[in-house]
């Protein structure tokens, strides 16, 4: 284990405080992801205005953020490798992304930009190198993939065009979008090229398509995911958990699991396209019904679903992929949610 010294200066509550680390002091200690390797700093207050209780929960922030930000001083003076990826949103399906990549480009780094700094080291855990949420472009990488979901941004397509400055056009920049955005409510079929929601009637598919306009002006790709489910995530699971719901049995819905999700992502990346649009589905839509139906056969969820009571409201649409897996060569490991409940006939 090595130790770093370094002398840095923040702010602190609109004070300003100075830290420094050196191995002959007593000191506060902390220990860091960097470069692979675990690091051991010591560091102890300089000069300081604010409390000393204040003083003593932002020594571990003030490392962190000097680490992250020599990072990426070394990642835009040249230190970005041909493989090195951004995951900006690096949730469930960012996170698989991040373990699948690693798997295919081994001594590639990966950096994860965040919106707080909460889940980070769960990120250091994971080899992951954290950032909060840029307010520039400090650096380029040659793989980007922007998962955030809109919910938490002020400005989305802003988010997503800051996201396209941080890649420099030599890989993939991915952007993963909803099929919620094809314009269809009568489970009719729909492919990748079917019409999507008028700009103006919605403004959670506005926020999407403006998104999307953005990535394709930059020449990356969108991918639109139908439903994203695991064995603890997805609809079958807010079913179970209310009993009984008011919705239509007969609506459609369309899914994809997400290690698939993120397998489809990655060999989009790999394959370096500019400018498409992509579907990630698994090509066997299901109603309500057929889907909850699916999960009491399969016996591996101790609640019990009561219901849907709704006779009323728009119906789904019936997604295929088909032109998505033969142009990346593709196809899921998970080809419907019977086979992942293991009960396909």
């Amino acid at each position: 284990m090595g130790t770093i010294s370094c002398t840095n200066t923040v702010s602190l509550n609109g004070a300003c405080t100075r830290f420094f680390a050196a191995d002959s002091l007593s000191s506060k200690a902390s220990s860091v992801f960097f470069n692979n390797r675990t690091w051991k700093l010591k560091l102890r207050p300089l000069v300081a205005s604010s409390s000393s209780s204040s003083m003593a929960t932002n020594f571990q922030v003030t490392a962190s953020s000097s680490i992250v930000k020599e990072e990426q001083k070394g990642a835009s003076s040249g230190g970005v490798g041909e493989n090195d990826l951004l995951i900006v949103g690096p949730g469930v399906l960012g996170r698989l992304v991040a373990e699948q990549w690693r798997q295919e480009h081994p001594g590639c780094q990966i950096y994860g930009q965040t919106m707080t700094a909460d889940h980070h080291d769960e990120l250091i855990n994971m080899g992951i190198t954290p950032s909060l949420k840029w307010t520039e472009a400090t650096q380029k990488f040659p793989y980007v993939i922007f998962c955030a979901p809109p919910s938490r941004s002020l400005d989305y397509p802003g988010d997503v065009r800051l996201a396209a400055l941080s890649w420099n056009g030599e890989g993939s920049f991915l952007f993963t979008s909803s099929s919620a955005i094809y314009d269809c409510s009568d489970n009719g079929a729909c492919d990748e090229d079917g019409p999507v929601v008028p700009i103006g009637r919605s403004p959670r598919t506005d926020v999407l398509l403006k998104a999307e306009k953005v990535i394709l002006e930059f020449g990356g790709c969108v991918l639109r995911l139908a439903g994203l489910y695991k064995a603890d995530r997805g609809a079958h699971v807010y079913w179970l958990q209310k009993g009984t719901v008011d919705s239509r049995p007969d609506h459609i819905l369309n899914l994809i699991h997400y290690e698939d999700a993120a397998s489809l992502s990655i060999a989009i990346l790999k394959k370096k396209i500019r400018g498409q649009i992509f579907l990630g589905c698994d090509n066997h839509p299901l109603s309500r019904q057929e889907i909850m139906d699916l999960v009491a056969k399969s016996g591996k969820f101790s609640k019990k679903f009561e219901g849907f009571t709704g006779t009323s409201g728009p119906l789904g649409k019936r997604l295929n992929n088909s032109k998505t897996q033969e142009e990346i060569g593709w196809e899921p490991k998970y080809p419907s949610f019977a086979h992942f409940l293991g009960v396909a006939e």
